[in-house]
């Protein structure tokens, strides 16, 4: 991906101006902290060093990142609800909604910004918005497919094929949403829905089961199993397989047939934190174009503001999420969320035993 772009100059000298007009206020005032929860990596250094210190100088603040997986991040919220740690948080949808029934989140305030969004990114009343639009389908070894001959992948039971036996890596249901996603939607081809995943458990066993490797808990050993040979079919994000491929790893996306699964990294304002004003500040700039731009052009997030410009390989790229949209599939959370602990304790007990 390019690192400067003609768009990212002209921000820089918005971004001047603007730091210019506050900069006799900010000098003098006692610089505030906003603490903030999201995944580490590429995310995390799209945003602290293209989207975070626009906010620091237009605010006199200061931004830090407190790093973890989503489940981490909500444990850290859930234990100091009392008296919050952080002010912000980002969590997978999913996640998000158990947050905000837990009563982790206040609602974020009414501004222009959040009736620019897409409407599906603003969830439960505006208690929580996308800031990253994405979805889980399948990928695959591109290196393993083209040495075998293999056609690419176009649908879900494709991790079924008898040829992939022992070459297919799934996530674990339990702790990743990619492996919630991938089970789920093997649920529906076999006649389940999101309360009832009877379908799924009965034939996973004589189906996907034996296929499987070996059932992961996150997405971090992918690369090394691409690598090794270990691995040909999985379930990933195009974002995903967009960062694992400027590491030169050989994967590829496949939208299967029977459609992707809606993914957005949500963010939330905590409840009773110690700075709302301020932290609602930035929830509103996190959807802002210049945000959103930056952090599609230099983290591959696609943005949940239709008004972010879109230069570079960002072109390509929201074309391409725009064209998988078109038959993803959005999930019914709460049931979901509400069930779910039953699911683990089956999934543990009987599929990774």
């Amino acid at each position: 991906m390019k690192k400067t772009s003609a768009f990212q100059l002209r921000c820089g000298a918005v971004l001047a101006a603007a730091s210019l007009l506050c900069a006799a206020g900010a000098a003098t005032a006692q610089t505030k902290t906003i603490y903030i929860g999201m995944n580490g990596g590429t995310m995390e250094k799209a945003y602290t060093q293209y989207v975070f210190p626009a906010f620091e100088k237009l605010h006199g603040a200061k931004v830090v990142v407190v790093p973890g997986t989503s489940s981490d991040i909500l444990a850290k919220a859930q234990a100091n609800k009392d008296k919050p740690q952080m002010h912000l948080m980002f969590l997978d949808d999913g996640i998000m909604y158990r947050a905000i029934g837990m009563g982790l989140c206040e609602k974020q305030q009414a501004s222009p910004v959040l009736n620019d969004i897409y409407p599906a990114a603003r969830l439960k009343n505006d208690m929580a918005t996308g800031v990253s639009l994405g979805m889980t389908g399948l990928a695959y070894n591109k290196k393993m497919f083209t040495e075998k001959g293999w056609a690419a992948p176009t649908s879900w039971m494709d991790l079924a094929d008898p040829k992939y036996k022992g070459k297919v890596v799934f996530q674990s249901m339990p702790s990743s949403t990619f492996g919630l996603h991938g089970f789920l939607m093997f649920n529906r081809i076999q006649g389940g829905t999101d309360k009832n995943v009877e379908p799924g458990f009965k034939v996973w066993g004589g189906s996907i089961g034996p296929n499987v490797l070996e059932y992961i808990p996150s997405s971090a050993k992918i690369s090394e199993m691409v690598q090794t040979g270990e691995a040909a079919l999985f379930p990933l994000t195009p974002t995903a397989v967009a960062a694992l491929k400027t590491k030169g790893i050989p994967v590829e996306y496949a939208q299967p047939k029977e459609g992707s699964v809606v993914l957005m990294v949500a963010q939330c304002v905590i409840a009773k934190n110690s700075e709302p004003d301020l932290a609602q500040k930035l929830a509103q700039f996190l959807l802002s174009p210049l945000a959103q731009a930056n952090v599609l052009q230099f983290g591959a997030q696609i943005p949940t503001n239709p008004k972010a410009p879109v230069v570079g390989d960002g072109v390509e790229q929201v074309k391409m999420i725009n064209g998988y949209m078109k038959n993803a599939v959005t999930l019914d959370w709460d049931a979901i969320n509400e069930s779910r602990p039953a699911w683990n304790t089956r999934w543990n007990k009987t599929i990774e035993r």
